[in-house]
Order: C-alpha cells, then sequence, then structure tokens
C-alpha cells in the first residue's frame, strides 16, 4: 500500500485537514505533512504548539474493522515509539493515553479521531515529534530529538521511515485481529 502525501508549508491542523480529505475525496489512506500548523490540536481540545522544524503529521486511512480505540491507541504509540528508538538510545515509555516520553519528558504526542463517511469509516492518527524544539507547559516537562541525541536527526528521514511503517501497517489492520498485532 502507497500512502498518498499531501504536503504543505502551513495549515491550520493536520487533523482537520484530513478529515476535509477524507470527506471531500475518494481517497482511503494518505498522509498530511507540514511544517507549521496555526491551529494544532491535542486531545480535549487542547492547544497542540507548533514549533517550526518540529514535525507534524496526520496519517488517515479506511478502517474495516470494529475497532478499539484503545487497542488502536496501544498500536499507534508502538508504531512512534519504534520509530523513535531508531535515533534515542534511552527508555522511551509511553505515558497512557497516548504521549512519549524520554526521561519523564514528552517528546511526542498522538491525536487519534474516526470519522464516517457513508458506511466507511475512516481513523486519522495525528503525529506531532519535537524534534528540534520544544514548548514550556506548565507541569509537563518537555524535551525533543535534539536536544537527547546531541545533534540534529533529519526531518525528511524520519517521516520517510514513518510512511514506511504505516504503509506496513495498514494492510495488516483490515487483515487481522487487532489483538494479532500488538
Amino acid at each position: 500500500m502507497i500512502l498518498k502525501r499531501f504536503v504543505y508549508k502551513k495549515i491550520d491542523s493536520t487533523n482537520s485537514l484530513a478529515a476535509k480529505i477524507i470527506k471531500n475525496y475518494d481517497h482511503n489512506s494518505g498522509i498530511v505533512i507540514t511544517d507549521y500548523q496555526k491551529k494544532g490540536r491535542g486531545r480535549y481540545g487542547k492547544k497542540w504548539i507548533s514549533y517550526k522544524g518540529n514535525i507534524f503529521v496526520s496519517v488517515f486511512f479506511k478502517f474495516d474493522n470494529n475497532y478499539n480505540i484503545k487497542k488502536m491507541t496501544k498500536i499507534n504509540c508502538k508504531v512512534i515509539k519504534k520509530l523513535l528508538s531508531v535515533y534515542i538510545n534511552k527508555t522511551i515509555t509511553i505515558k497512557n493515553p497516548n504521549d512519549l516520553l524520554v526521561n519523564k519528558k514528552k517528546v511526542s504526542g498522538i491525536l487519534q479521531e474516526i470519522i464516517q463517511k457513508g458506511k466507511n469509516k475512516y481513523m486519522i492518527v495525528g503525529i506531532g515529534i519535537n524534534l528540534v524544539k520544544s514548548p514550556k507547559l506548565a507541569n509537563y516537562p518537555t524535551t525533543n530529538l535534539k536536544e537527547i541525541t546531541k545533534k540534529k536527526v533529519s526531518k525528511k528521514k524520519i517521516i520517510s521511515k514513518l510512511i514506511k511503517m504505516y504503509e506496513k501497517l495498514i494492510p495488516k489492520l483490515t487483515s487481522y485481529s487487532l489483538s494479532k498485532i500488538i
């Protein structure tokens, strides 16, 4: 499977644009990539702070299974953990339900949404990775890959690996039960 790429310099939100693409076009899957989000969001409508140089993407795909959102959250967190472990030589933990931490500091967050178009359901997986800069959040320490690795990590390479991982994963979601994937 090949994810159709939608690449932008600046948009409101990758998840919002993915939802518009699903509703207005006939794409069963794709990935929205941007350099900057004006209105990035996290869970419960919280603002996602989007610093230039960090990673902001949303993968979307038609989802035929009777999904279990908690298992899908675990799967998506494990995908990002596996991706980050290529670059980070430290323990990466998952803070339920959807944050990835290194040394108890947030390095990545995921926002999942399910939307319906006709009889079809689609999952949107918004992924933010602090690559070069971390937001300052009250009561929630953050970090970034540059700070952790002490070197610049290629944004292009990370996104390319992420795309390949989801291109392998998505067909499994429609042909296996979720319990066999994780």
